[in-house]
């Protein structure tokens, strides 16, 4: 039975709901309905690099979506994604065969395809927002790697748009929902005061980026470069950039400012975005940002309205320093000084955030009763544009005031650097 794109929303709605109040009663005929044919979401992959081939393993796993496309402008990365697929399916029939899997050089035809309920995006940075923006015009639900966004300006472009269209969209900083429940146990100590006042917070991430200026080399037959590039600007081909075939290292793409935010937007997305959950700053942000002095890339100021300093700098992860205490939180490990403030467990009646432990998950359930997921657009629009005051702050030694509202600086060759026009051929105008 096919559904056309608002139908079928409303009829996986319907079906979670169903399902729901079905468990206690009849949990088999529950399990039958959230795995029938019909109420599986049906998903496409854009981009099968490192973080791509990563979720579609994630995502095969699940049997209420099934993977019914998957794109990619490198031969050897789209055809294996491609396998993957098949295989992974034709393990569950009985005959050992399946052939529903359809692989695409580019993305804008597999969002022609009115049975795809939703996307997972993983190309590189620079290439998130216009493909974001045409799936949710598309009717299409959005899951899209971090850091979000490539401009400021770009990203309420994107936030915009997803809120036209209603889109469920999740952005990927799972340390929100992942690792044990550490960062959100300190965005809750964090909030509900266990550090006394808090004064400054530390992020321990990688520099900001550089000019690209990779040499050419010969293009494979096999890459779709000027897909790679998008609204980029042309420069030839490096490997350094779209590395061939099934490499096992993340690209250094994100090193350089025509295409990513360098290290320091790429974990900044992670721990800034931590950060500016326990400040409660979800939908704003600092209101001015100070450089280092000396051209060093390391030690730049965000300020607060409310006075909290936060750093660009020290250990990875993020340090919360307060009158009453310390707070460190990474991947590995959460600790406290004094060791009572983790210790003592929250009340009923102190403040919680949005509860997750699966980031995948979360946006899944969301996409069935369209409610909004943990990072949803607006998040990780914030989150990222942390990351793009730094930078363009370090780019021009200045110290600048920013209006988190209007999203506008009080410096006009600041306010230059809030967008970057697309090359010929692309567009951000979704008619």
């Amino acid at each position: 039975m096919a559904f056309p794109r608002l139908h079928r929303r409303r009829f996986l709605k319907t079906s979670a709901a169903l399902s729901s109040s079905l468990i206690l009663s009849d949990p088999a005929r529950a399990m039958s309905l959230t795995t029938s044919a019909n109420d599986r979401i049906n998903l496409g992959f854009i981009g099968i690099g490192m973080m791509g081939r990563s979720h579609l393993n994630a995502f095969l796993g699940q049997d209420d979506v099934q993977v019914v496309a998957v794109c990619d402008i490198e031969g050897i990365r789209r055809d294996n994604a491609h396998k993957q697929v098949e295989s992974r399916y034709a393990e569950r029939t009985k005959s050992g065969l399946y052939q529903g899997c359809t692989a695409y050089v580019d993305f804008r035809e597999l969002l022609q395809r009115e049975d795809i309920d939703a996307v997972v995006i993983a190309t590189p940075d620079h290439m998130h927002v216009i493909p974001c923006m045409m799936a949710a015009t598309a009717g299409k639900d959005v899951y899209c790697e971090k850091p979000l966004t490539h401009s400021i300006h770009e990203g309420r472009m994107l936030v915009d748009c997803v809120r036209k269209y209603e889109t469920v969209f999740q952005t990927g900083s799972q340390q929100r929902s992942e690792f044990g429940g550490k960062f959100r146990v300190a965005a809750e100590l964090v909030r509900n005061g266990r550090l006394g006042e808090l004064k400054t917070v530390r992020v321990g991430v990688g520099a900001p980026p550089i000019s690209c200026d990779l040499p050419a080399e010969d293009m494979p037959d096999n890459v779709n470069w000027d897909l790679w590039l998008g609204p980029a600007a042309y420069r030839p081909y490096s490997e350094i950039l779209c590395p061939k075939g099934m490499h096992k290292h993340f690209p250094a793409f994100r090193k350089y400012q025509e295409f990513a935010g360098g290290g320091l937007a790429d974990m900044g997305a992670h721990h800034f975005d931590i950060a500016q959950w326990a400040l409660g700053m979800d939908e704003s942000g600092p209101v001015k940002i100070t450089p280092p002095a000396g051209g060093s890339t390391s030690g730049l100021k965000f300020t607060y309205a409310n006075g909290v300093e936060m750093f660009h700098g020290g250990p990875s992860g993020c340090t919360f320093e307060g009158t009453e205490g310390t707070l460190y939180v990474d991947r590995g490990q959460i600790k406290s000084d004094p060791g009572t403030i983790l210790e003592t467990p929250l009340g009923n009646a102190d403040q919680r955030v949005y509860f997750s432990d699966n980031h995948k998950r979360n946006w899944i359930e969301c996409i069935r009763t369209r409610k909004r997921p943990i990072c949803d657009v607006e998040v990780g629009h914030r989150s990222a544009s942390i990351c793009h005051l730094a930078n363009i702050s370090y780019r021009l030694g200045e110290t600048l005031a920013w209006n988190p509202t209007t999203e506008r600086f009080d410096s006009t060759e600041a306010n230059a650097l809030l967008f970057r026009e697309p090359r010929d051929g692309w567009t951000y105008d979704m008619g």
